[in-house]
């Protein structure tokens, strides 16, 4: 039996696609290797959205040549962002690949394997449209208990920094009542927390509803017997509606955190974006998420050194990062993205001013997110243990409803148990505790 390695890249969407592939791949016979050296088979499921993994993709995959020469009927495939976008180029910079997979054609991916094991010619795959939901293939999840649900697939947004349109295309919705089969399915298998996926979720429905659905998605979800929580990722601030707030707020089940990136705090600079949004309109939506849903985790993505920012619009993303109080951010230095306007943007920002603007953005953000935490010190606060510390076996980790971590001492029985932590101290990117009660076993 032959074994396989999936190497994964960038987002949650591609980890979900990569459980798909590992359960066509295990369903059709091949076996999943613990490690990339065990396989006959490697898969690298790629992220083109930021250069930073790109370049890790590519370094990776050089790194085989010497182990191709030695190893001739090893087979390496390359999908993912990076595929749909190069295509057939990655052959030119990495000849020793044998596969090559759009993001639109995993479905495929086991008669390409047999068909290169079989005439030892290279192939290359790439659909422009959707024709065969991912979602429609076996899954080996990673966890048993959480499962990952894309709802929507695409986006037709075109920000002026992102290559996601081109590379998975545009927004095709699952409909809700095969969503919602598919969750009942996932419970019957033990799965008790779910994550909706989208390049923008709340865009949900529109194309197959003539509306978006969202909140109706939500609220069905929340009465399915047996599930006890509900993540989704991501929001675009300009379709996060009053309605989709409000099925947060009521849901018992879904968690109370969203993730809203700004990606700039100036009307400037979200503008040249492509954003649709201003910065009082987004402040605006912000304060209505805090007066609704109490105790909410805010998240973000903050995008520095954009083409023509300057000190007068960083300053403006300083500003929104006060006042919005994100409990964490990811933040980015502006890479641009072969395909997209912003790629031929001038009045680039130097290197030195955008370091420092990193600098002085990620300093201002740990500090509001260190307060945050401190907030929730002497507090009991409900926890799913999700896992062992791999620091210390005697320390669990758990994740508040907020997504925030926890790590307190406690017995590897109550894996996958909830609890009711206490709350003995605050770091910036976690919390520690001690465990007060298990909720449920």
């Amino acid at each position: 039996m032959k074994k396989f390695h999936i190497t994964t890249f960038g987002c949650q969407m591609n980890k979900h696609d990569s459980e798909r592939m590992a359960g066509l791949l295990t369903d059709i016979g091949y076996a999943q290797a613990e490690n990339a050296d065990d396989a006959q088979i490697l898969i690298f499921n790629t992220c083109t959205v930021r250069e930073h993994a790109e370049d890790r993709f590519f370094g990776n995959l050089n790194n085989l040549r010497s182990r191709k020469k030695s190893e001739p009927d090893l087979i390496i495939a390359v999908g993912g962002c990076v595929a749909q976008d190069e295509k057939e180029l990655i052959f030119k910079k990495a000849p020793h690949v044998d596969i090559v997979f759009g993001t639109l054609n995993m479905p495929n991916l086991g008669h390409m394997i047999e068909s290169v094991e079989r005439r030892r010619e290279s192939i290359c795959e790439i659909a422009d449209k959707i024709e065969i939901m991912p979602t429609t293939m076996p899954s080996l999840r990673e966890e048993a208990y959480h499962a990952w649900i894309p709802i929507i697939i695409g986006c037709n947004n075109f920000c002026s920094y992102c290559i996601v349109p081109y590379t998975r295309g545009r927004e095709a919705s699952r409909t809700l009542e095969d969503i919602h089969a598919e969750v009942e399915r996932l419970i019957s298998d033990g799965v008790i927390e779910i994550t909706l996926l989208g390049q923008n979720v709340n865009s949900y429905g529109r194309d197959l509803y003539g509306e978006s659905s969202f909140a109706r998605l939500l609220t069905d979800l929340n009465g399915i017997a047996g599930l006890r929580r509900i993540r989704f990722t991501t929001s675009h601030p300009k379709d996060l509606t009053d309605d989709i707030i409000d099925a947060i707020a009521h849901g018992d089940k879904i968690c109370e955190h969203i993730h809203l990136p700004v990606q700039a705090g100036s009307n400037t600079v979200l503008k040249v974006m492509n954003r649709k949004y201003t910065k009082e309109k987004y402040l605006e939506t912000v304060e209505k998420i805090y007066e609704a849903i109490p105790g909410v985790s805010l998240t973000t993505d903050i995008m520095v050194g954009y083409p023509g920012e300057t000190e007068e619009d960083f300053l403006h993303t300083l500003d929104i990062v006060e006042k919005a109080r994100y409990d964490s951010a990811f933040t980015f230095i502006f890479s641009p993205r072969e395909g997209t306007p912003a790629a031929n943007m001038e009045n680039r920002v130097t290197a030195d001013v955008k370091a420092d603007r990193f600098d002085r953005l990620i300093k201002l953000q740990n500090r509001i997110s260190l307060e945050k935490n401190k907030e929730l010190v002497g507090r009991d606060i409900e926890v799913f243990i999700e896992g062992v510390s791999k620091k210390n076996r005697g320390v669990l980790t758990g994740r508040t409803r907020t997504n925030k971590i926890v790590n307190f001492p406690g017995s590897q029985e109550f894996v996958h148990s909830e609890a009711l932590i206490y709350v003995t101290d605050a770091h910036t990117w976690s919390l520690s505790g001690e465990l007060k009660k298990i909720l449920d076993t």
